[in-house]
């Protein structure tokens, strides 16, 4: 596998391998391409750069016949730019395909002026997720909350509107620069923080957190991963704001998806079939994710994940207005 690099000679050579005017060439009896290329979240040993290694191979593995897949590693870990670099590029001589990561959603949930990008519309072909849950000290309604996140725009941030969902008060503490969430509820300077990963319900133990709820699914339903962890859709079965908790659950989404591999719009149906059809193939080869912990997602549970991580826009104005009258912050 060649992985290009994201400088200047690695991003032309990415631009020209997606809009260039010849003719995609194909292996004649299947429609297989002879090569594609995936655009990955950077940095270049990062773990977007680690799931599309995975990802390319399985891939590679997973089509009828061979055909060269790489990876190119553009931006940063929010996707952004790799997701802006998708959008307007134009796969006419290989087909390109994005690792789309929850941060670039939640970029779009928030106003990010620099995500410029729709993915609504683009067809999903498989996932990887991760577990995502809230602890904290004792009991959340036996205290006011402070809740431990990198920022306002932050999905994390969506935890502390979960618990005003649930009847508990709370305010959010916003990190410097460098410090976790854990290492912050460790000082005492927080008592609440969101974990993810694998390893999350041992970590949260370690430093004497209760679990509280797991983020889940857009049925509501508990995280295969965490069994005996209520999800929050449990705990909210009648909610009283529905974009709201939509927005809560997007955010949820966006912590628990570590990418959606997705195609561009408007990709012809027989070729979102023939890379769904070689996703379905890796996931069936591979039942345990590379990563302990994560699992891996076929076609239409990747479909449902991304439509919950990028909801109506009513919904995103609804949290939008949330965080400025809540937290007095907007984007931009």
């Amino acid at each position: 596998m060649t992985r290009l690099l994201a400088t200047r000679r690695g991003l032309l050579g990415v631009a020209l391998a997606v809009s260039s005017g010849a003719a995609s060439p194909l292996h004649a009896a299947t429609g297989v391409p002879e090569a594609a290329l995936l655009i990955a979240p950077g940095p270049q040993e990062g773990a977007g750069a680690r799931l599309a290694g995975e990802a390319v191979r399985g891939l590679a593995r997973g089509l009828v016949q061979a055909a060269a897949l790489r990876f190119a590693v553009v931006g940063g870990p929010d996707g952004i730019t790799a997701a802006n670099r998708f959008a307007t590029s134009m796969p006419v001589e290989h087909p390109v395909l994005l690792l789309l990561p929850g941060l670039a959603a939640q970029a779009l949930l928030v106003g990010d002026p620099r995500a410029r990008f729709e993915p609504r519309l683009w067809p999903a072909v498989a996932g990887s997720l991760q577990p995502a849950i809230l602890a904290g000290r004792g009991a959340a309604a036996d205290q006011s909350v402070r809740l431990a996140t990198p920022s306002p725009a932050a999905p994390e941030t969506a935890a502390l509107l979960a618990l005003e969902a649930l009847g508990a008060t709370g305010s959010a503490v916003v990190l410097p620069a460098g410090m976790s969430a854990e290492a912050a509820v460790a000082a005492g300077a927080a008592d609440a923080a969101v974990m993810t990963g694998p390893g999350a319900m041992e970590r949260a133990a370690a430093l004497g957190l209760t679990p509280w709820f797991a983020f889940d699914g857009p049925a509501g339903a508990r995280d295969p991963a965490l069994p005996d962890l209520p999800a929050l859709g449990e705990l909210l079965a009648d909610p009283a704001a529905p974009d709201l908790v939509a927005a809560v659950r997007a955010a949820g989404a966006a912590l628990r998806i570590r990418g959606l591999l997705v195609l561009p719009a408007l990709t012809a149906s027989d070729s979102v079939a023939l890379w769904r059809g070689a996703a379905r193939r890796w996931i069936e080869d591979e039942p345990e994710a590379a990563a302990a912990g994560t699992r891996l997602l076929a076609a239409q549970q990747a479909a449902d994940a991304l439509a919950t991580m990028c909801p109506q826009p009513e919904v995103a104005l609804a949290y939008r207005e949330w965080l400025h009258r809540r937290l007095g912050w907007q984007a931009g």
